[in-house]
């Protein structure tokens, strides 16, 4: 029988070398630095794409479906909650709710500010304004994020 005999530089390849760990663990410290200081750049971004879907797309729908069952948008006073809820003295012809509403409520932007609303616009001046405030939280400021 033979027995295979472990060369002295195998006895001694048993782990990683401090020196490898240390490396590792400096590797994954830039990579961990890196993330966390981009995080608000990432979250930021994502934050407005939802905001421009929500106004560009899934409000314009409603918007239209309405539009085409009274005759016209609904007025800045009846607002988004027209989508809703039937405006007062209009019931007759609402055929909503236009959009799912969570407890009947407007929806709210990813700041946790409703989206405001103008008809007529005064920046869409044949149609409507729609558009939320941005991270600011005020209106008629550059980081709107609007329709126009």
């Amino acid at each position: 029988m033979t027995t295979v005999q472990k060369t002295p530089a195998r006895r001694l390849r048993k782990g990683f070398t401090l020196l490898e760990i240390l490396i590792a663990v400096a590797i994954v410290g830039m990579l961990v630095g890196l993330a966390v200081t981009n995080t608000d750049k990432i979250l930021g971004q994502s934050q407005e794409g939802v905001a421009k879907l929500f106004v560009n797309e899934s409000l314009k729908t409603s918007l239209v479906r309405y539009r085409i069952d009274m005759g016209d948008y609904p007025s800045t006073e009846e607002g988004i909650k027209a989508l809703i809820v039937a405006p007062e003295g209009k019931a007759d012809k609402w055929r909503g709710p236009y959009m799912e509403a969570k407890g009947g409520r407007v929806p709210v932007d990813p700041w946790n500010n409703e989206y405001q609303y103008r008809y007529p616009g005064t920046k869409n001046t044949e149609s409507y304004d729609l558009f939320s405030m941005g991270r600011d939280k005020k209106p008629d400021t550059e980081d709107d994020i609007g329709n126009w």
